[in-house]
């Protein structure tokens, strides 16, 4: 299976890899302003989301992203992953160094992190709306949840529609939950990663999220953001994207 994404520009590669209440569709306002400033953009829907089915057997999401960039012909690329799509990034670079110029890290979760008793209380809150049948309710409770004051009503329908969309295809295959083959082999030494990262935290998120830099790749450039929720590449989209531009305009000489 390859998974569902789209490719446009030309120039040094960049992937865009979603948030586990998004599909690829929450890059929307990312993706002409890459391609305008000369980058060759990917975003795909990872495994159960949008419009990538689970597979039959056991996966990786960072197996499948690598198998996609090999079906591209891409041999090295800058990832940008917000939420568990920093999370997945972190493990492309961690299993294959050697093809990742660099890192941005939107909001990322980390690979190993214990969530906080918080956290732990909204996943509860999300399954019980599931097992109850409430597909509606627990998308709507996913957007109340994950943006942060800035954002306008179409973030928050965008969110709704995507993290629905994710709870029925899921549940069609008999599981919310992405069904992991083998992991990486050991921890994921975030200290070792060489590449240049940034890595952007919301004042408004979950302490899960807002990171010490001394839980970050030691390349890590951390800003926070003190208007930003869990999301902030939806809530203030032209900033966010300026932040990710001039990164990556610095990092890949362009």
């Amino acid at each position: 299976m390859v998974l569902s994404h789209d490719v446009g520009g030309d120039g040094p590669a960049v992937l865009l890899l979603h948030a586990g209440v998004c599909d690829r569709r929450m890059w929307d306002d990312q993706w002409r302003p890459l391609i305008d400033a000369g980058f060759q953009v990917i975003r795909c829907d990872l495994p159960g989301f949008g419009q990538s089915p689970l597979p039959a057997g056991p996966y990786t999401d960072s197996g499948e992203v690598l198998a996609l960039l090999d079906t591209l012909g891409i041999r090295r690329v800058s990832l940008v992953g917000s939420s568990y799509g920093g999370k997945v990034a972190l493990e492309v670079a961690a299993r294959r160094p050697e093809r990742v110029e660099a890192l941005v890290l939107l909001a990322a979760a980390l690979p190993g992190h214990s969530p906080s008793a918080e956290l732990r209380a909204l996943g509860e809150r999300e399954d019980a709306l599931i097992e109850a049948g409430d597909l509606a309710g627990g998308a709507r409770l996913m957007a109340e949840s994950w943006l942060g004051p800035e954002a306008g009503e179409s973030a928050a329908q965008a969110v709704y529609e995507m993290q629905l969309r994710a709870y029925e295809l899921q549940l069609a295959a008999q599981t919310t939950e992405p069904v992991e083959g083998e992991p990486v082999e050991g921890a994921v030494e975030l200290a070792a990663l060489t590449m240049p990262c940034l890595a952007v935290s919301g004042a408004y998120d979950l302490a899960d999220f807002r990171h010490p830099e001394t839980a970050l790749p030691a390349t890590a450039r951390h800003i926070e953001l003190p208007w930003a929720g869990h999301l902030p590449s939806m809530e203030r989209p032209a900033e966010v994207t300026e932040l990710i531009v001039t990164f990556l305009h610095e990092v890949t000489n362009e």
